[in-house]
Formats: structure tokens, C-alpha cells, sequence
């Protein structure tokens, strides 16, 4: 098969995930919800922004290294550009992975395909530098799907502009003609594939009106006596992990919620996490997650 990056070459392996199943909702909320598979043992591997510990995050290589980590699902952070393209990029601002300073809300799709969002990332972990990341490219939602197909899994959040968690108008709109169109979503889509989450409850409660059988996740830490109303839309929280307890997990759990953390780097955090009874994760480091869940099960 051809390296999509010199150097870098893809097995026939990670073009395909195995199929997975995600927990069980109970029936109050299922029956606004897609139907997904059960099962009480699968917890799920996040690779956020790809595999971003090892390349630069929201790019071709990093999912595509996730993959080969065997992550379950690869996230992407959405926004819209000023022509009304999806694009992956996680900083409102372009500056950070971008080198210019610069709103991606005030850009259009060519002026971003302009930048250069993956030398910075050899500046800053040297430890990891790869001539291959020069030159990597900003990536719209088609070209992902395009790339990687649909037998992968994306984990994908609608990006809030501001500290009020609206979002760019349209875009809720734009992602689900995207995903229909792929038939990532829809009567005949495959349960489980997608995913679709963000801080603003605002995006989360449209989408939900847009069409009431997309699984969604409130990201942030959604206080228990909120549980019960985000139920209402959601099928999942996305809490910082730092920012929880045991009892926390409970709860969520409790409700028929799932639960996946963002971002758990570091072995020691991922046991204690599943110890509590997560259902999953976000990591920038799939491999080592995947290490852990599996050193978890042998001892259960």
C-alpha cells in the first residue's frame, strides 16, 4: 500500500477496526437514541486528536497512527471556516499549530490549506520529530472520511467559539448533510460509528432536534442533579478526569450514562479510572491505554 507520508506507510491492518460494543442505556433514553450494541466488558480507547502524543494532533498521520494503536475510535475537534467548510483543528485561534495568528471562523479553506500545522510540533517534542510532519496539512471532515473510510470510528465534537459555548451558525446543519451523506448516520448506518459530543448544550440539544437518534455526549463535569436532564439528549458525559471521583462514576452510571474522560496520559490515572468503572477514555497515547485495559482485564 502507498505511505501516505514518506517514511510512513499504513498496514492493511489499520484500514480496519474490529467491531465493538458500547454499554447498555436504559430504555427511557433509548428510545430517542440509535440502537448500539451491548456489552458491559468493551471500554473505550479515545485516541484524542489521533494518536497527538506521538504526532501532530488533528492531522492525517495522527489519526492514522491511531489507528495502527488500535484506538476505537479517533476524535475530531470541528469548526467552521468562513466559506462553511467543516475543518479538524482544535484551537479557535490558528496560531498555536498554525503560526498564524489568525481565527479559523475568520478563515476560508484555502487560506488554511496554506499553513503548516506540523513543524511546530517537531519544535516542541523534539523527542519525536519527524521530517514527514513539514508541511502537514489542516483537513476537512470530508477528506478524513474520505481517507479512512467507513469501517472507523469518529469521535467528533462540535467546537464552541466562546466562554457562552455557542457554536459557528450552520454547523450543526453542515455536520449532519455530512455524515448522512456518508451514511455515517440515518436508517442504514451502521450502530456505533460515530459519535458526537461538545461543551455546549446549545449544539448538543440542536442536533438532537435535528435528528433524535444521534448519540450524543455532554463534555464537562454535568452535576448530579443535571444528570437526569442531559439524559434527555445525551447518552454519555465526556468529564475532565481530574475533576471526578469514584463516586462521581457511580452516579453517571447509575443514570445509565456512559462515562469518557479526557485526557488521561498517564497509567497510573488510566487504572485508577477504570477501578472506578469508566467506560472509556480519551489519550493522546492509544498504545499505552490499550496496554493498561488489557493488564485491567487480566487481572478481573
Amino acid at each position: 500500500m502507498k505511505p501516505l507520508f514518506k517514511g510512513i506507510t499504513l498496514s492493511l491492518a489499520s484500514l480496519t477496526l474490529g467491531a465493538f460494543m458500547l454499554t447498555a442505556v436504559p430504555p427511557a433514553q433509548a428510545k430517542n437514541q440509535s440502537h448500539l450494541p451491548v456489552s458491559e466488558q468493551k471500554i473505550v480507547n479515545v485516541a484524542h486528536r489521533g494518536a497527538s502524543g506521538y504526532a501532530p494532533e488533528h492531522t492525517l498521520l495522527s489519526y492514522q497512527l491511531g489507528k495502527e494503536m488500535k484506538a476505537d475510535y479517533i476524535e475530531l475537534d470541528l469548526q467552521m471556516t468562513k466559506d462553511g467548510h467543516l475543518v479538524s483543528f482544535h484551537d479557535t485561534n490558528v496560531k498555536r499549530t498554525g503560526s498564524v495568528d489568525k481565527l479559523v471562523k475568520d478563515m476560508t479553506l484555502e487560506e488554511l490549506k496554506q499553513l503548516d500545522v506540523g513543524t511546530w510540533f517537531n519544535n516542541t517534542y523534539p523527542e519525536y520529530a519527524n521530517p514527514s510532519y513539514v508541511g502537514l496539512q489542516v483537513q476537512t471532515l470530508e477528506e478524513i472520511i474520505e481517507e479512512f473510510g467507513l469501517n472507523t470510528h469518529y469521535y467528533i465534537e462540535t467546537k464552541a467559539q466562546n466562554a457562552g459555548n455557542t457554536t459557528v451558525e450552520g454547523m450543526e446543519e453542515k455536520l449532519v448533510q455530512v455524515l448522512s451523506h456518508y451514511k455515517l448516520i440515518g436508517p442504514n448506518a451502521r450502530a456505533g460509528h460515530v459519535l458526537l459530543q461538545s461543551f455546549s448544550p446549545a449544539s448538543l440539544k440542536k442536533l438532537h432536534a435535528l435528528n433524535p437518534t444521534l448519540p450524543l455526549v455532554q463534555l464537562g463535569v454535568v452535576q448530579p442533579g443535571q444528570l437526569a436532564e442531559v439524559q434527555q439528549y445525551a447518552i454519555g458525559v465526556g468529564p475532565n478526569f481530574k475533576q471526578i471521583d469514584a463516586n462521581y462514576v457511580k452516579q453517571v452510571r447509575d443514570m445509565g450514562l456512559m462515562i469518557h474522560p479526557y485526557t488521561v496520559n498517564e497509567k497510573e490515572d488510566m487504572r485508577r479510572l477504570l477501578e472506578w468503572g469508566v467506560n472509556g477514555m480519551f489519550t493522546n497515547y492509544p498504545d499505552r491505554l490499550n496496554e493498561v485495559i488489557k493488564e485491567f482485564k487480566s487481572k478481573k
